[in-house]
Order: structure tokens, then sequence, then C-alpha cells
């Protein structure tokens, strides 16, 4: 893993969106008001990645071809892998697993439709899973036997304030777009939870699932859309630094309740 991101700073030292001099002083890592993020934030409200990036160059797609070795993931029997991505023409979500893990799943659930052209898998178009499911929760309780899952979120539900600025609106529409279809597993798990409880439901036929998550709501709040684009090691080494505080934080209050309780309402 520390390879992989490594070598993600590697390909980011030639970004031409990087942060001001004020901003590495400042320490803000968002990037929103710099030269090289609002020409080409412009860019793709203009021109679609067909025109813009015509041979459809994806530097993320060099860096896992290096890294990761998809025979062993696909050879892997110990755990199981699920990778989403939503299906441009139909709008629902697929997900692949087992034998179907290759870099094309991987490259499709990253899709962004503003900045890459749909990546094809037996000539059906997809982008990023993110507008299906972010994630999706239904492949654990259809394909696995635990009634546990642990949610690692990295996009806040609750932002407060009202956003005023175009960047702010936008990445407040982003942020409600990509948890809309969360917030909908979760009413859908609360309600099995209650029809199980009153007895509605047999306990044996459906599972009483119980939701944790792990996030950080409190530290990301200052970190605007544009920083998912900064690639700086110093920032990914800052995230890293995030969620391991955040995981160990969790594990102390709540590791107890692990197959006993929910701890995520």
């Amino acid at each position: 893993l520390d390879d992989f991101w490594r070598a993600v700073a590697r390909k980011g030292r030639f970004s031409p969106v990087q942060r001001m001099p004020w901003d590495v002083a400042w320490g803000n890592w968002s990037i929103e008001n710099t030269p090289g993020y609002l020409f080409f934030d412009t860019m793709s409200r203009v021109f679609s990645p067909y025109v813009a990036n015509p041979l459809g160059l994806n530097p993320l797609r060099d860096v896992i071809e290096q890294e990761i070795d998809f025979g062993n993931v696909r050879a892997c029997k110990s755990m199981e892998l699920f990778i989403s991505a939503t299906n441009v023409e139909t709008g629902q979500l697929r997900v692949f697993s087992d034998g179907e893990i290759d870099i094309d799943t991987v490259m499709a659930s990253a899709c962004l439709p503003q900045l890459f052209r749909a990546v094809e898998i037996k000539g059906v178009p997809y982008w990023d899973g993110g507008y299906g499911g972010n994630p999706a929760l239904f492949p654990f309780f259809k394909s696995t036997a635990t009634e546990d899952v642990l949610l690692v979120q990295i996009n806040p539900v609750v932002r407060e304030g009202t956003p005023k600025s175009a960047n702010e609106i936008q990445n407040r529409i982003d942020e409600i777009t990509f948890n809309a279809g969360l917030l909908r597993e979760f009413r859908s798990i609360a309600f099995v939870k209650e029809l199980i409880a009153a007895g509605r439901l047999p306990h044996g036929e459906y599972r009483d699932i119980r939701m944790h998550r792990i996030d950080a709501d409190e530290a990301f709040k200052d970190l605007s859309a544009s920083s998912k684009v900064n690639a700086e090691w110093a920032f990914l080494t800052y995230l890293r630094d995030l969620g391991r505080t955040a995981a160990s934080d969790w594990l102390e209050e709540n590791y107890d309740a692990v197959g006993k309780r929910p701890t995520l309402d």
C-alpha cells in the first residue's frame, strides 16, 4: 500500500495542478484557487474527455498496473473483494467480484465522467461506482455470512452551513449525490432490523446487520473537493495519519461492541 501511494505521489509531481506557496505556508491542502485547478475545472465544464483527452490517457492506470498483481488478487480465496461501477446506459450498479477483478473493473469504479472516458467492459460503458452506491453494502449481505459491517467513510454526510460560492455549491452537490445511495441502504437496513425485532421477519432468513463506521468528519470539513486531486506525498501521509488516528479511536471506543451491537445509529 505504501508503494502504491508513493507511486501516485511520483506521478503527481508532474501535475500542473499544484498548491501555491502561500497555501503551503498556511497548511491549506485544498487547491480550488490555484491557476492550474481553475483552468482544468473550466476546461472540464466546456470540453468532454472525448475531446480534451482523445487518447484516453490516465496516469492512475499505469500505477495500478505496475503495483497490483491481479492474478494474485483473483486467486485469493481467504477474503471476498467487491468492486462496484455504474452502468452508464441503465444507471444500475454493477458489482464485480472474484474472477471478474482486473485493471478495467478497478478503472471503471474510479471513472469520473467529467475527467475520463467511460471504461468499457464487454461492450458496456461504466462510470464511477459512487453514482450507484458509495459504497454498495448489499454484497456483504448476499455473499458473506457476516452480521457486522464496518464502513470507512471519506465523504462527510453532514456539512454545516449553506454553501455560497459556485465551488462550494458544486462540492456539496457532489457529496450529497455520492452519499444518497448509502443513506438509502442505511434506511433499508434499519427497516429490516425493525421487522426482525418486531418478529415479523425470521432472523434465520434475514440477518440483523450491525453497522459500524470509522470517519474523520471533523478533519475533513476543512477540505474541499479539490483536495481529492492533491497527490503531494505530504498530503497523502497527512491523510494516512488521520486514518490511523480515526481507526485507533474507533477501536478503543467500540471494539467490544463488534459481534454484539451496532455502533452506528
